[in-house]
């Protein structure tokens, strides 16, 4: 591609250890959807006839098609001829079509072609990764309205803190989610700008009307900045940021489904078809998928510090070193099949509602409500959690919870203890007391319920919007 300027050809193994096709063959049909684009813009400016153009855009259909199956990927990947994903289409061109497949080069440079590719393929997986969410976050909701009063204890610092709702414990992991369809949405936005006519570093040195190839690919613009363009992969870094984010939120998840099936909880009966059992101990059923959910995040997080780090010292533009941000993006591409697997896991779960009842009902978790019903009698609250912990290291001397002590033994503690503090900490009580937004009160809980629901049929709905845009 560049031998008129050199009189020695490459040392053969620097070759093939600079050579970026092992990897950005993945890029195909990102690079064909760009290519044809440019097509359009060297027609309008009269470089290319309109039946030249047909021909280039036909012949580019066929190379993707060609290569579309397995078989036809690994003959890009390996192709020995090809040094980048750019220079494989251009290589197939020219055997098609002869010079009119080196004209297509006419006023572009590798630098924009991978740049735009890039972007390209980043919109592409955010659109699938927010889908995966989607079907996440529906799977939550359905457990969430299946669940209804079902009732668990909640936990800080992993002890028992108070009782929830089980919908309430389910719903913040979907809270968690819509935030990350949030972060890659914004991302999308942001990275939406054709670089297509940037040129090397400078602007293309032909009268290309930009907006042509911009509009054919879905962009909302061109890029404005022609050295910006073709040197940002600031991106690239903001997607896997993202992606940390969701790899974080369903670890978090992983981690409590992993504790609360053990037998110590009791809680959750883990779905077979998503288990594995023991080559030595018969009566093993172990949690791979959310084991290995709660590994991948170290991949992922991993993946966004090596861009951050080979981004942090380069100068302005393009730099080979740029070459090196494409294997992070590629590596989390497992992060859509991970989220399509939980879906189908979460709604697999099968839980055991009597066990997280009775754990919700022992070990004082309506210590809370007692101290409230205090405050209620006028009591301050730094005196009425005084009283009530005192109450609760009586009734664990006696080996009884706070309801089982007598008014008469209550009263040890502060007069203002009555007959009707035994209502004011019963189950449903203890809940009904949070009866604020975002509270566990079951009013609450039914009305987050509903308002979750609408906003992840908002978001299926967008993403399937997505995808049909996509497809056109």
């Amino acid at each position: 591609m560049w031998s008129g300027r050199f009189r020695e050809p490459l040392d053969a193994e620097f070759e093939a250890w600079q050579r970026s096709i092992v990897f950005d063959w993945q890029l195909l049909d990102q690079e064909v959807a760009a290519s044809k684009a440019h097509a359009s813009a060297l027609c309008a400016a009269r470089i290319l006839t309109t039946a030249e153009t047909a021909e280039l855009r036909e012949a580019l259909d066929s190379i993707a098609a060609e290569h579309a199956s397995d078989a036809g990927k690994a003959l890009v990947r390996d192709d020995p001829a090809a040094e980048d994903i750019h220079h494989f289409v251009e290589l197939r061109l020219v055997e098609r079509l002869g010079s009119l497949g080196l004209k297509l080069h006419t006023g572009r440079s590798r630098n924009e072609q991978i740049a735009t590719d890039l972007r390209l393929y980043i919109r592409g997986q955010i659109e699938r990764v927010i889908d995966g969410l989607a079907a996440w976050a529906s799977g939550l909701v359905d457990q969430a309205r299946k669940a209804g009063d079902a009732v668990m204890p909640s936990y800080t610092h992993l002890q028992r803190a108070e009782p929830v709702l089980m919908a309430h414990w389910l719903l913040a992991y979907v809270e968690m989610i819509l935030r990350d369809a949030d972060r890659l949405r914004d991302c999308s936005a942001r990275l939406n700008y054709c670089p297509l006519g940037s040129g090397a570093v400078a602007g293309a040195t032909l009268a290309l009307d930009r907006t042509i190839a911009a509009r054919e690919l879905g962009f909302a613009a061109p890029t404005p900045n022609s050295m910006d363009a073709t040197s940002d992969r600031d991106f690239i870094l903001e997607y896997l940021q993202a992606l940390t984010f969701v790899g974080l939120h369903l670890s978090r998840f992983a981690e409590e489904i992993t504790l609360f099936a053990t037998a110590e909880y009791g809680f959750v009966l883990l779905p077979e078809a998503f288990s594995t059992g023991s080559s030595a101990m018969p009566q093993k059923k172990n949690p791979d998928l959310t084991e290995l959910i709660r590994a991948k995040v170290g991949r992922i997080h991993g993946a966004a510090q090596a861009v951050a780090m080979q981004l942090k010292g380069l100068p302005l533009a393009y730099n080979k070193d740029m070459q090196e941000t494409q294997e992070p993006a590629f590596a989390v591409g497992f992060v859509p099949q991970m989220l399509e697997l939980v879906a189908r896991f979460t709604a697999a779960l099968q839980f055991h509602h009597d066990a997280m009842r009775q754990a919700a009902q022992t070990g004082y978790l309506n210590a809370m409500a007692a101290a409230t019903y205090l405050v209620h009698k006028g009591v301050p609250f730094r005196t009425a959690h005084e009283k009530v912990g005192n109450a609760v290291r009586f009734a664990l001397e006696k080996g009884v919870e706070l309801d089982d002590l007598s008014l008469a033994e209550l009263r040890q503690f502060g007069e203002e203890f009555g007959e009707d503090f035994y209502v004011a900490i019963t189950l449903e009580a203890t809940l009904d007391c949070h009866e604020v937004i975002g509270g566990t009160a079951r009013a609450r809980v039914r009305q987050a319920l509903e308002s979750a629901s609408e906003k992840v049929g908002a978001l299926r709905r967008s993403s399937a919007r997505e995808a049909v845009h996509a497809g056109a």
